[in-house]
């Protein structure tokens, strides 16, 4: 792809969703995707001739109000009057020629793409291609959806911000609470997207964990006095905290209990605590909240304490009393066996057998197979870690598993 290319590709992933969100709120957000997306093509296309600028950003803001003039020029019945568009020219010109940064307006892109005239089931797509700029197609992946499906669902949902002339704001308090759920799924599921990929290789994701954490701080930030905003960004922060010690040197998987708590960044755990207690000074108690507490309980390693895991078992409890998720039962069995040994650990797990979600779940298998193992069970464990190695597409993951599976062998042929 060269120089030029890569900064093309590492500017869509920074700064896509930031300049739609400020185009959009001032020439709409039809127009406003049109010219980004010219904008973009100008760059891969100048860029290796010309050399990459010292503020790409603002570079492209400027190529996309030029293509925005263009259209507009060309199209004289367009809604959106000449004047307020070349108002926009005279401020990018001015943004370009200081070298700032624009204003970031992801926020209220963010509740426009919650707003109630969309269905609540687009709501996180929807955020996830228009503020973190994630394609479609990986989308799809995420959300269970065939890729043209999605992409026409995507479609639809935007022209109905337009249509329905949705304002690109933080809404009024009394209309705050029923979107402020789905501003904050859907910055977490971008987290997640970002957090299955611990070495940034996959160019989709890479640099999805920041960009999520940004958003977090964002959305904290517009609404301070909602406990579970400071929760959200308390558990990706406690999340992201761990990312060095997730892999050897050799880039090999260590599970959480194996990490070394000096390799945790203690000053982002200093700050997730900080959260934490000022959600918890709200007396009102949510998922992520209880989430982040969760990851809390495992920070006291880096004191030279064990996790409580009777206090952890409590949280699981109160979280899977509030979802029903099968796989806050799994986090809960694996809490179990922590607390109280793997027997009543495997018990737990057997319960969610007949979920449908935990048939294709490889973190199940993996669980069973390490109860199993420690229960003695070893051709079910053996059985369990095959199954768990079929759902694996972590190479890292893989071969840990493999390294796993191998010491039952070897503990057998002791044995025998």
């Amino acid at each position: 792809m060269g120089i030029a290319g890569s900064r093309v590709e590492r500017a869509a992933r920074e700064s896509y969703g930031k300049l739609l969100a400020y185009l959009a709120a001032r020439c709409g957000l039809d127009a406003a995707e049109d010219a980004l997306s010219d904008a973009f093509a100008a760059a891969l296309e100048r860029w290796p001739v010309d050399g990459v600028p010292d503020n790409p950003e603002a570079w492209l803001l400027v190529a996309a109000r030029n293509r925005a003039l263009d259209g507009i020029r060309r199209r004289r019945n367009e809604t959106i009057a000449f004047e307020r568009v070349a108002h926009l020219t005279r401020i990018a010109q001015r943004i370009y020629e200081a070298e700032q940064q624009p204003q970031d307006e992801r926020i209220g892109m963010l509740f426009a793409c919650a707003h109630p005239a969309i269905a609540a089931s687009l709501h996180a797509p929807l955020m996830l291609q228009v503020v973190l700029g994630i394609d479609a197609g990986r989308i799809a992946s995420a959300f269970l959806v065939a890729p043209a499906t999605m992409g026409q669902r995507l479609v639809r949902a935007k022209r109905k911000i337009v249509s329905n002339a949705i304002p690109l704001t933080v809404p009024e308090p009394e209309a705050l609470a029923e979107r402020l759920d789905a501003v904050l799924a859907a910055i977490y599921t971008a987290f997640g997207q970002g957090w299955d990929d611990p070495s940034e290789t996959d160019a989709r994701t890479r640099g999805l964990v920041h960009e999520a954490i940004w958003l977090g701080r964002l959305v904290r930030d517009a609404c301070p006095n909602a406990p579970e905003a400071s929760g959200l960004l308390a558990l990706m922060l406690h999340a992201q905290a761990r990312r060095r010690a997730r892999r050897g040197p050799e880039g090999a998987f260590v599970a959480l209990d194996d990490q070394d708590p000096q390799q945790w960044d203690h000053r982002l755990i200093d700050e997730a605590e900080v959260l934490l207690r000022s959600a918890a000074d709200a007396r009102s108690l949510g998922r992520f909240q209880l989430e982040a507490a969760i990851q809390s309980a495992h920070s006291v390693r880096r004191f030279g304490h064990a996790p409580d895991y009777d206090a952890i078992l409590l949280l699981y409890d109160a979280l899977l009393a509030l979802t029903g998720s099968p796989v806050v039962g799994l986090n809960r069995a694996v809490a179990l066996a922590a607390a109280r040994g793997p027997r009543e650990g495997l018990a737990a797990l057997e319960v969610l057998a007949g979920a449908e979600r935990m048939v294709h779940y490889q973190p199940y298998w993996a669980a069973c197979a390490d109860m199993l193992a420690r229960c003695g069970e070893i051709p079910r464990a053996r059985a369990a870690y095959e199954r768990a190695l079929g759902l694996t597409i972590d190479p890292a993951v893989r071969d840990y598993l493999v390294s796993r599976r191998e010491e039952l062998s070897n503990a057998n042929h002791m044995a025998g």
